[in-house]
């Protein structure tokens, strides 16, 4: 019965690791989408998962909310932190401060 249960286990974090990585690629190609929305320009492909919290989707199901950060810039010179939230696989929300844009 043991064994069992630790394959299960093993199976289970297997799963969150890939399910991981799959959503990190997903975060970057929302992030560069939004970046190109509001004329900015996506740094690094830096996207960073701050936190990993679970919440119910517009169905009531019991989906995982991950928050991703990623930095843009408006000119050259300056960084800023934005975030994108995804509910499973969808956006859930998104929050780019207020900016200066320098490029004409």
């Amino acid at each position: 019965m043991l064994e069992y249960s630790l394959l299960v286990i093993l199976i289970a974090i297997a799963w969150f690791w890939i399910d991981t990585i799959s959503k990190r690629e997903l975060a970057i190609q929302m992030g560069k989408n939004l970046s190109q929305q509001f004329d900015l320009q996506f740094l690094d492909e830096t996207v960073a998962c701050e936190k990993i919290t679970l919440k119910r989707n517009e169905k009531g199901q019991v989906a995982i909310l991950r928050c991703y950060e990623f930095m843009v810039s408006s000119s050259t010179n300056d960084r800023i932190k934005c975030n994108l939230f995804l509910l499973g696989k969808d956006l859930h929300n998104w929050h780019i401060p207020p900016y200066i844009n320098t490029v004409s």
